[in-house]
């Protein structure tokens, strides 16, 4: 076997919420690669990594995660960011990659895993699945994310409002993600669906500084930027989605 690059999903905060295969890895890997944006502070993936193993075998390298307007610089920490980790690959037989929720659901780890297969030749890539942000704020906050038939629809509000607007006039749950910066926008989407006094939100979950706001709540002034959105499904009977 080639070098091994495992994607660990870090859960949305809560140390506890990491799977037994994810914390066998971390003890397993040679080197703990986490994502840091250049401001360098340390990010929920390296805090849960943290809570599991020693500090001693992180890596922390800039990706830039916070630059969306810069396409060229964003790039080029993309780029930079691959060249460090394909150095380690050709160093350790096995590297991992710790990032919040899940690898393959809006992940960094999509963007290394992809500069890296051109760069090691025979690398395997694997992922570890992690608990996402909607999974815990569903289990906090006591909303059933899905039922019989029910469609459940993921959006990422920084594809815009519309976006969101359109999978509210479904019928099924939607989940919005990162959508803290545009919190007056969902409001106005949430009302003009009728979603308004059924949805609720949550940011920092199983932190210090965890917000759960109960159902119905009005979305008002700056939100935490990972603010995370349910709007469920409407119920009137039981099973009657079956």
């Amino acid at each position: 076997m080639g070098p091994r690059l495992v994607g660990l999903g870090m859960g949305p905060g809560d140390p506890e919420l990491v799977t037994v295969k994810a914390v066998r890895l971390l003890a397993e890997a040679d080197v703990v690669v986490v994502p840091v944006l250049d401001s360098g502070e340390t990010g929920r993936a390296e805090a849960t990594v943290l809570h599991h193993t020693g500090a001693a075998k992180i890596e922390r390298i800039v990706f830039a995660l916070n630059e969306r307007q810069d396409r060229a610089r964003r790039e080029a920490a993309w780029d930079a960011a691959g060249a460090r980790v394909a150095e380690l690959l050709r160093e350790h037989g096995l590297v991992a990659f710790a990032t919040i929720g899940d690898p393959n659901i809006y992940s960094t780890f999509t963007y290394l895993a992809q500069t890296l297969t051109a760069l090691v030749p025979g690398l395997v890539v694997e992922t570890v699945p992690g608990i996402t942000a909607m999974q815990d704020l569903a289990a906090r906050s006591g909303t059933v994310l899905a039922e019989g038939t029910e469609p459940l629809t993921l959006v990422p509000v920084t594809a815009g409002s519309a976006v969101l607007r359109e999978a509210l006039t479904g019928s099924g749950t939607v989940v919005a993600y990162k959508f803290g910066r545009h919190a007056a926008e969902v409001a106005e989407a949430l009302s003009g669906t009728g979603r308004d006094t059924t949805a609720v939100w949550g940011a920092s979950l199983g932190l210090p500084d965890e917000q759960i706001r109960p159902v119905g709540e009005p979305l008002d002034g700056p939100l935490p930027y990972l603010s995370t959105l349910i709007a469920p499904a409407t119920r009137t009977t039981r099973g009657g989605k079956l």
